[in-house]
């Protein structure tokens, strides 16, 4: 049986695979997802090798074998089941579901995640807009562009975030953003692409690392 840490790490490989359309990581990259020093990354990294979950060379990138990534698909899968449960059923906050749902997504047993999938009607999306993978494993990715590549003068509709973070949450709601909202770029500064977007008619400045963590179609 895998530990909490050893889920969270396949966890954290599998999204950042995802987001970036990749099939490996490096251990800076995967260190600055969870947190934590690339010294722990490279300890935990033997670990996971020897329960032959990742593929990894030592100064090498690291990626899942296909044991680990089903592992990290049922993880994934549960903690987006338990977003939108919370979002839904109880009216958490779209920012307060990412926490809460950590800790349920360490649950083990099928069952209990087959019987929330159907009491949710077989959701296919979270309520940040990202897929929820399927019983039998099956993920429909479908990978997306960021507001930040997004030309001036386009408009677009927001899909997905990238940060579940409650303070990237929270200012998006502040912007007036939430899943399937329209956008206009108007305008970006060449010396820090600082962006300028309009959202329902009202203009707002949001830096690039605002717009690297939108994903829009």
């Amino acid at each position: 049986m895998l530990s909490f840490t050893e889920e969270n790490y396949l966890k954290a490989l599998l999204r950042i695979t995802l987001d970036n359309g990749v099939e490996e990581v490096g251990t800076n990259e995967l260190a600055a997802q969870l947190e934590v020093k690339p010294a722990t990354v490279t300890d935990m990294l033997k670990r996971l090798k020897e329960k032959k979950l990742i593929n990894y060379q030592k100064y090498g990138k690291i990626g899942l074998n296909d044991s680990g990534r089903k592992i990290a698909l049922e993880i994934l899968r549960k903690h987006r089941l338990w977003e939108t449960f919370l979002y839904e059923k109880l009216e958490f906050d779209w920012d307060e579901v990412h926490e809460i749902a950590e800790q349920l997504e360490h649950i083990k047993s099928p069952k209990l995640i087959n019987k929330l999938d159907a009491f949710l009607n077989f959701p296919q999306f979270d309520p940040h807009g990202d897929p929820i993978p399927t019983e039998a494993g099956e993920l429909k990715v479908s990978y997306k562009k960021t507001l930040a590549e997004v030309a001036v003068g386009e408009t677009c509709k927001l899909a997905a975030v990238k940060d579940n973070s409650a303070a990237f949450l929270q200012y998006v709601v502040k912007v007036g953003l939430g899943i399937s909202s329209m956008i206009k770029v108007v305008a970006r500064q060449d010396f820090d692409d600082m962006m300028q977007i309009e959202v329902n008619g009202v203009s707002h400045f949001v830096s690039d690392k605002f717009a690297s963590n939108v994903f829009v179609v």
